[in-house]
């Protein structure tokens, strides 16, 4: 997967855009009232999604696995965001805890195991009283059964990502260990899950 995602952004570069995701801009508001400082975005890309919390005067703090993004990243931010060059699996990077986690168009791209393990990592690195959220594909998406089945609801489309697509059953399955608080839609070029989680005693 790591070769995969380097060769993409050496191929595609801003593939995105700068533009931040519409979640990225809902989540920043919730952690701006909410008063939260320091910001963790696993799988971070080239940054795009990290400018409002920024700009809200965060920390942020990025995990991402293809050198060339955080390249990309650092000639936009400079050394104002803290980078860890992995992967998502190899979480934690560092012993800090975080006031939020935003994971967007990343959890539906592993399997269950590391879905699994991706969850319980963010929670375990948030304070008490923290909040992570994660975006995930919908059974609505056009692409949903497209491509080779590999699992329930999983298939391999793109040119070999594996996705996982996500209905209401499977996030009370996957997170409702872990604080879960609220499920929403968004908008993006397909539709996703807005998935709160709130770490409480």
């Amino acid at each position: 997967m790591s070769e995969f995602w380097e060769e993409a952004f050496k191929s595609k570069n801003q593939m995105w855009g700068w533009d931040p995701a519409n979640a990225a801009l809902i989540a920043s508001g919730i952690f701006h009232e909410a008063g939260y400082k320091k910001i963790l975005i696993p799988g971070i890309g080239y940054g795009r999604n990290a400018q409002p919390f920024v700009k809200e005067g965060m920390e942020v703090t990025g995990i991402e696995i293809s050198e060339t993004a955080i390249a990309i990243a650092k000639t936009r931010y400079g050394d104002s965001l803290k980078l860890y060059h992995g992967s998502v699996t190899e979480m934690p990077f560092d012993e800090n805890r975080y006031d939020g986690i935003f994971a967007h168009a990343l959890i539906h791209l592993l399997n269950e195991d590391e879905r699994a393990k991706l969850i319980a990592d963010c929670y375990e690195q948030l304070h008490e009283g923290g909040m992570m959220i994660f975006t995930a594909i919908t059974k609505e998406a056009v692409t949903y059964g497209q491509g080779k089945p590999v699992g329930p609801d999983r298939f391999e489309q793109f040119g070999g990502v594996r996705m996982f697509f996500y209905d209401g059953v499977s996030i009370q399955q996957e997170f409702g260990g872990y604080g879960l608080a609220s499920v929403e839609e968004v908008m993006e070029n397909y539709p996703f899950h807005l998935i709160r989680c709130v770490k409480q005693n």
